[in-house]
């Protein structure tokens, strides 16, 4: 979905200011961008807290504040809201996977305890939590916006949505994709590249299923893996609060 100044109200700022500009060509690259390995994933967070930054600053620009009713800012809010939420969803869940691999090599390295208990308990709860992937992703809905003043914001709120969907999908080791409905037509997603592929987490989910092939390197990796993914959403989590502070200071 490409913008442009053709759609937009006389008022809301056009994609020749250099603020409205630099936010499209931020969203175009995050169209563009595939997440599927952690690394990918990690810095598509990285360019979504800069592209909430860089809203930020398009929203302090007094003729975007200008051209916001009061209806458009509640959508904002909730939008914003919404975002938060997936955030705290994402931390939640990796701060409890991150103490269950901590028991587990911990007992690695002595060399003594019940691995076998903590390998159950920790698939237990890996189980309870793609149940959980599954419900919030089926929850997640985008729905367009017609109004040309916010089609932007609206974009904005597609593609970091659209990278949770795969970011989730990616944890529990799903397939990447399914029925987006308009978050696949605005990622512009292939089909063909959706099917689930090995990663940090299902390599250890697939070791301590079978306990025998269980290696503390791939275990070391899951965790590095999780602290990054832990760094990459609080550091857009803070973006997205200062994001929400300029909505309400209009």
């Amino acid at each position: 979905m490409a913008i442009s100044s053709n759609v937009r109200s006389k008022s809301f700022p056009s994609m020749q200011h250099p603020q409205a500009a630099h936010v499209d060509e931020q969203l175009t690259r995050l169209r563009s961008s595939e997440a599927a390995s952690s690394s990918s994933i990690c810095q598509r967070l990285s360019n979504l807290q800069d592209l909430h930054e860089s809203l930020e600053k398009l929203l302090r620009l007094p003729i975007t504040q200008q051209a916001l009713s009061q209806d458009q800012i509640e959508k904002l809010l909730d939008g914003s809201l919404k975002i938060l939420d997936l955030c705290n969803v994402a931390k939640d869940v990796l701060s409890q996977m991150k103490e269950g691999l901590k028991e587990i090599q911990s007992i690695l390295r002595r060399k003594r305890g019940d691995l076998s208990a903590e390998v159950k308990k920790y698939l237990a709860s890996r189980k309870f939590l793609k149940k959980s992937f599954q419900k919030v992703i089926k929850n997640l809905k985008v729905c367009q916006n017609n109004d040309e003043s916010l089609v932007v914001f609206g974009e904005a709120e597609a593609v970091t949505i659209a990278l949770f969907e795969s970011m989730f999908s990616f944890m529990s080791g799903s397939k990447a994709c399914g029925k987006w409905s308009l978050v696949s037509k605005l990622m512009n997603t292939n089909k063909a590249t959706c099917e689930a592929e090995e990663n940090e987490f299902t390599m250890v989910d697939s070791e301590f299923q079978s306990e025998k092939s269980l290696k503390a390197e791939d275990v070391q990796n899951l965790e590095s893996c999780i602290q990054d993914l832990e760094d990459g959403i609080e550091s857009l989590s803070k973006s997205l609060i200062k994001y929400r502070v300029s909505i309400l200071n209009i």
